[in-house]
C-alpha cells in the first residue's frame, strides 16, 4: 500500500443535503470586490496591452479568489497584478522551470523531515518514546504552501499559469503536449489555500490514526475454542486486519488436518469483535492473557496470576470509531478552504482520483452485479464442498499458490531471506528475474532503501530526484515468512513505479502517477508473479486464466469494502455531530446493507458485518476505493505487458506520469479504464473450468 499520498487531497461528489458546509473563517474569506478585480484587469491591459486581456483576466480573477486580507488592501493587489505578469514567453518559460526546481527541493525536503520524524513509528525500531509521540504529529510541510502564498510566490503561479478545471483536463487534455500538462499541473499546487493550522490538523489526526492501527496486534498463539485448545502455533502474532486476512486466506491451501476450517471460523470471530468493538482491550497485543473469541471470555495464561479477571472483560469500547471521527473532524476543518471540492469524498474523487463519484460506483456495481460473480461463486462453492461461509471473499484457492502449503511457502522465503538484508542485496536478481535488463535492475536497486515495518508494511516515494524510495515490510525473527514476502514483492512493484515516474519523467510536476490506485495496479502486477519469482510457477494460460478468476474474485470482495467505506463518508457528513458509538453503528449497519444486496444472494448468509475490517478505514481517509480500481486496471495493463518486453512496457507506462486517468490509459493500453477485459478473460475462464469438469465426468 502506498501510504505516502494518504490525506493529501481527497474526494467525491456530495448532495447538498447531506452536510452543510462550514463558513470560512473571517481571516481567510476573499478580501477583493469584483469592481475592485475589474480595476485591476483594466489596469494590466493598460500596462501590457490588449493582447493579453485574455491571460491577464484568467490570472486575475485566480489570484482574487486566494487573497486574503492580510495580503495586501485593493491597491497591493491591482500593484501586484500589473508588476508580475510576465508577456515574454522565454521569461514564462524561464520562471516555469525555476519553479519546478525550487518545488522540488522546498516539498521533497519537508517530506524527508516527516519521514524521518514518522521512522520510530513506521519501523520496527523498539519503544516509542514521549519525545517521539509528539515528534510524530509535527508536519512542517504543512506551513509549505501557506509561506508559498505569503511571499506571494503562490500568486505569481496562478497570475501566470492557468487553473485548469478537471472537466478541461478531460476534454482538451488528450491535444495537450508534454509541456502543457506539466504547467497544467504546476498551478494546481495552489487551487486551495488552506490555513496551515487545518492541515497541521490532519496530520495529526491522521498520525493518530494510524499508530493505533500498527498497534492493532492479535496474538492468534493465544486464542482458545471451547475446550481450552490453542488452533495457533506458539509466536503467531499478526496484525488487524492484514495479517488476519492473510492467514485465514492461507488456510485453503493448508494441508488437512481437521482445523483448517476450524481456524478460519474462529478469525473471522475475531474479525467480527473488532468490527463490532466487543475484543476485550486487554487481550490486544497481548501474550499473557488467553482469549476465547466466541465467547468472549479472558484468563491468564498463568492460572494462579492474581489479576482482576472482571477488568480482563472489559472491551476496546469505542476507540477505533473515535480515531475514525478524529479523522472525520480534521477533514471537515479542510473543508471551508475548498470551496469548489467541499468535502473529503469531493477531494478524494475530483482532484485526487480525478474520476467523478459517480463513474466510480457504477463501476464497482458492475463487477457486483455481473453474472461472471454469481457463476464463479458457485464454482468455489463447488470447490470447498460446502455452503459459502463470509469469510470466503478471500478465498484463495484460484491463486497459484494453491499448489504449495503455507508452511512450504515459508520454508522457500526463509532460505532465500534470511533476514532484511538478504532482501535488499537481491533485489538486482529479482528485478531481473521480472525482465528488467541488468543496467535497469541496478538502477532501480541503487534508489530502493528496504525497512523492517513496524506494521504490515508499506512502500514510501522520494519527491526530490536525489532522495530515495523505501521498501517496508515485516521479517520476523528466524527469517522473511511468505506473508512478509508477498507484501515486499507488492511494495516492490510500488517503488519501481516511483523510481521511474520521478528520476524518468521529463517534468517534475508530472511526476507520479494518475492516483493511488493506478500505484496499486502496477504493484499488483508484480505481487501477482511473486511464486514465480521462488522458481514455484510460471505464467502460462492455466495460469492466466487462474489469475483471471482469482482476479474478478478478490475485486468483488473489495469492490463491496470500497462502498461501505465511501458510505460511512457519506453518513459522517450527514451526521457531523454523531459519536463515536453512533459511528460504530452506522458502521455496522452500512457494511450489513452491502453484504445482504450483494453478496448474500451468493452465500446464503444474510447481515454479515465482515466488508468493515478493512483498517484503512480507520487511518487513511477514503483510500479503499483506489484498490477495486487498482484490480481493474492491473490487468488491463499486464494484458499490455504480455504482448512484449515486460521491463520496457513497465517503464514506458510508469513514465507516463500524472495525467489524467483516462489519458494515462489510453497512452498506456489505448483503451479507457473499464471492467470489460476482466469480465471477459473471467468468463473464457469459467467456460474452462466447466469444460473441463465436463470431461472429467
Amino acid at each position: 500500500m502506498n501510504r505516502s499520498t494518504l490525506a493529501t487531497f481527497g474526494t467525491l461528489t456530495m448532495l447538498a443535503t447531506l452536510s452543510s458546509v462550514l463558513p470560512l473563517p473571517a481571516h481567510a474569506q476573499p478580501s477583493i470586490s469584483p469592481a475592485a478585480i475589474d480595476r485591476a484587469i483594466e489596469a494590466s491591459v493598460a500596462a501590457h496591452g490588449e493582447g493579453e486581456r485574455s491571460r491577464i483576466s484568467r490570472g486575475v480573477r485566480q489570484v482574487a479568489a486566494r487573497w486574503w486580507a492580510e495580503d495586501g488592501d485593493e491597491a497591493a493587489f491591482s500593484a501586484f497584478c500589473r508588476e508580475q505578469l510576465i508577456t515574454d514567453p522565454a521569461e514564462l518559460s524561464a520562471t516555469f522551470l525555476r519553479l519546478e526546481t525550487a518545488f522540488e527541493q522546498i516539498y521533497g525536503h519537508l517530506y524527508e523531515v516527516r519521514r524521518d520524524l514518522r521512522r520510530v513509528f513506521d519501523l520496527d525500531l523498539g519503544p516509542i518514546g514521549k519525545a517521539d509521540e509528539l515528534l510524530g504529529q509535527l508536519d512542517l510541510s504543512a506551513h509549505a504552501t501557506d509561506d508559498l502564498f505569503k511571499t506571494k510566490v503562490a500568486f505569481l503561479v496562478l497570475l501566470n499559469f492557468p487553473l485548469d478545471s478537471l472537466e478541461i483536463r478531460l476534454a482538451q487534455g488528450p491535444l495537450w503536449d508534454r509541456n502543457a500538462w506539466a504547467i497544467s499541473r504546476l498551478a494546481e499546487t495552489f487551487e486551495q489555500r488552506v490555513a496551515p493550522a487545518a492541515l497541521q490538523e490532519t496530520s495529526r489526526a491522521y498520525s493518530n490514526a494510524d499508530s493505533y492501527i500498527s498497534a492493532m496486534n492479535v496474538r492468534l498463539d493465544r486464542l482458545i475454542d471451547g475446550t481450552g485448545a490453542k488452533l495457533f502455533p506458539e509466536g503467531l502474532r499478526l496484525i488487524s486486519h492484514w495479517g488476519l486476512r492473510d492467514e485465514l486466506a492461507s488456510h485453503y491451501d493448508a494441508e488437512p488436518d481437521g482445523h483448517s476450517l476450524d481456524r478460519q471460523q474462529m478469525i473471522y470471530r475475531v474479525m467480527q469483535r473488532i468490527i463490532r468493538e466487543e475484543i476485550p482491550a486487554a487481550v490486544i497485543d497481548n501474550g499473557d492473557l488467553l482469549w476465547n473469541p466466541e465467547t468472549n471470555e479472558v484468563r491468564p495464561v498463568d492460572a494462579d496470576s492474581a489479576v482482576d479477571r472482571a477488568k480482563l472483560q472489559v472491551p476496546e469500547a469505542d476507540v477505533r470509531y473515535a480515531k475514525l471521527l478524529e479523522t472525520f473532524h480534521a477533514e471537515r476543518g479542510i473543508d471551508p478552504y475548498t470551496p469548489s471540492v467541499p468535502t473529503l469524498i469531493d477531494r478524494q474523487f475530483k482532484s485526487n482520483r480525478q474520476v467523478p463519484e459517480a463513474e466510480v460506483e457504477a463501476l464497482l456495481i458492475s463487477v457486483l452485479e455481473s453474472a461472471e460473480v454469481g457463476d464463479l461463486a458457485k464454482l468455489i462453492g463447488q470447490k470447498l464442498g460446502r455452503p459459502l461461509a463470509p469469510f470466503d471473499i478471500w478465498y484463495a484457492g484460484f491463486k497459484p499458490r494453491s499448489g504449495h502449503t503455507e508452511a512450504e511457502l515459508d520454508a522457500v522465503v526463509h532460505a532465500k531471506y534470511p533476514n532484511l538484508e538478504s532482501f535488499q542485496t537481491g533485489l538486482p536478481a529479482l528485478l531481473g528475474q521480472l525482465g528488467f535488463a541488468p543496467d535497469k535492475a541496478k538502477f532501480l536497486s541503487d534508489r530502493i532503501v528496504v525497512d523492517p515495518a513496524r506494521g504490515a508494511g508499506h512502500a514510501m516515494p522520494a519527491v526530490r530526484r536525489q532522495d530515495m524510495v523505501h521498501l517496508r515490510t515485516r521479517v520476523p525473527a528466524g527469517g522473511m515468512d511468505y506473508k512478509g514476502y508477498n507484501i515486499a514483492i507488492h511494495e516492490l512493484g510500488h517503488n519501481v513505479e516511483q523510481v521511474f515516474s520521478l528520476h524518468g519523467i521529463d517534468h517534475w510536476t508530472l511526476a507520479g502517477v494518475p492516483n493511488n490506485a493506478f500505484t496499486e495496479a502496477l504493484a499488483f502486477v508484480f505481487q501477482h508473479r511473486d511464486l514465480e519469482l521462488l522458481g514455484l510457477g510460471l505464467q502460462d494460460e492455466e495460469a492466466r486464466r487462474a489469475e483471471a478468476l482469482a482476479t474478478l474474485w478478490t475485486t468483488y470482495e473489495i469492490s463491496g469494502v470500497s462502498l461501505v467505506d465511501m458510505r460511512v463518508w457519506r453518513w459522517m457528513y450527514a451526521h457531523p455531530n454523531a459519536t463515536p458509538a453512533e459511528v460504530r453503528e452506522a458502521t455496522v449497519g452500512i457494511a450489513r446493507e452491502v453484504w445482504n444486496r450483494w453478496y448474500a444472494p451468493h452465500f446464503g448468509v444474510r447481515d454479515s458485518e465482515i466488508l468493515a475490517v478493512y483498517s484503512h478505514m480507520i487511518a487513511f481517509g477514503l483510500y479503499l476505493p483506489d484498490y477495486a480500481l487498482g484490480h481493474l486496471i492491473a490487468f488491463q495493463v499486464a494484458e499490455q505487458f504480455q504482448k512484449g518486453d515486460f521491463g520496457t512496457e513497465f517503464e514506458r507506462v510508469a513514465k507516463q506520469g500524472r495525467l489524467t486517468p483516462d489519458a494515462w490509459m489510453r497512452g498506456a493500453v489505448g483503451t479507457p479504464l473499464s471492467a470489460k477485459p476482466l469480465l471477459t478473460a473471467a468468463r473464457a475462464a469459467l467456460a474452462a473450468e466447466a469444460a473441463s469438469e465436463a470431461a472429467a465426468n
